[in-house]
């Protein structure tokens, strides 16, 4: 145990300029003076790291030195495979190169870590669209991912939802994510952090000149943040429905994750059978078709705009089956 931590305080020191004890024994979950001890025992067996003390101190690696670990156990080989995402690579132009990439390592492995490895790829599959959704084009995404590697501005013609549904943005691009097989560019604009999806950019240009990163800023924990208050967000309303035994059952099969959780936390079971409960809504409009997936084991008690809008929307399904009028 102690020798793979050693191991990975080198590798850490390798791939970063400089580290606070505080630091890593945050990574690595030990306590500081663990810390001092195994650098004392790096610097024993001749690895030159060096700390230094004060405010902007820490340990760092001297003289460029670099160290090449072939020891990769199956597991961490496995591991390194399952970080592969060949389509996530194709998008933004570097399927080749990620190619390669596995190449070497495939050749650098002892042989037992290689045919794991191989097993692994040849055993799991990564399919990042959802069921019924093959994905939309984005062929903006290449030059967005340069963007957002040379911190370079962009301006950008965008469809949205809300009118006006065409605009034009001047951003500074921070990352991509991808979520749900769709790519995301999270980008400031106006000193705020904006999201936009790729797919609908319609027009881009990268603009000369870099812009300088906000200090601190961390994808993963923005991106985190934005889907927590991304429901809140888009939630606006509130509908009172009941539902029937076997509409409660399906209800989590048909609807977003956040309408079955409310579902389950609001509801109350009355003695026909059926259950009350309080789901959020975006608009009627979006309302009215989800709770049609339903059919008749959904019934909309409140509020009352939504209860006429689908009594309208049946009305009319109702008139279009009306066999009388075929005849």
């Amino acid at each position: 145990m102690r020798a793979s931590r050693l191991v990975s305080i080198l590798l850490l020191l390798q791939t970063r300029e400089r580290m606070t004890a505080r630091e890593l024994a945050e990574r690595l979950e030990v306590s500081e003076r663990t810390i001092y001890r195994d650098v004392e025992s790096l610097g024993a067996a001749g690895v030159p790291v060096y700390g230094e003390a004060g405010h902007e101190g820490g340990y760092r690696l001297l003289g460029g030195y670099r160290t090449r670990l072939t020891g990769l156990t199956g597991d961490e080989a496995e591991a390194l495979f399952l970080t592969g995402l060949p389509a996530a690579a194709d998008d933004l132009g570097l399927g080749a190169v990620v190619a390669a990439a596995e190449l070497k390592l495939m050749a650098a492995l002892p042989a037992e870590a290689r045919d794991r490895g191989t097993r692994l790829r040849a055993r799991f599959h990564l399919d990042a669209p959802s069921w019924y959704q093959a994905g939309e084009a984005a062929p903006h995404l290449p030059a967005v991912a340069d963007a957002v590697w040379h911190q370079r501005r962009v301006r950008l013609r965008y469809r949205r939802w809300e009118a006006p549904h065409e605009v034009t943005r001047l951003a500074e691009p921070y990352g991509l994510v991808l979520k749900g097989g769709q790519w995301y560019v999270v980008a400031r604009r106006d000193g705020e952090f904006r999201t936009y999806r790729v797919s609908r950019i319609l027009d881009l240009e990268v603009l000369p000149g870099t812009f300088e990163r906000a200090e601190g800023f961390d994808l993963a924990a923005h991106w985190r943040g934005y889907l927590a208050g991304f429901d809140a967000r888009r939630h606006r309303g509130e509908a009172v429905v009941l539902l029937s035994p076997a509409g409660l059952e399906r209800l989590p099969h048909l609807a977003e994750a956040a309408t079955a959780r409310a579902a389950l936390e609001t509801a109350e079971p009355r003695p026909d059978g059926w259950t009350r409960v309080r789901l959020p809504v975006e608009s009627d409009e979006q309302a009215v078709s989800d709770l049609l997936r339903l059919g008749a084991d959904a019934e909309v008690v409140a509020p009352a705009g939504l209860r006429r809008a689908m009594a309208r929307t049946l009305a009319a399904m109702s008139a279009r089956y009306d066999e009388t009028r075929r005849k």
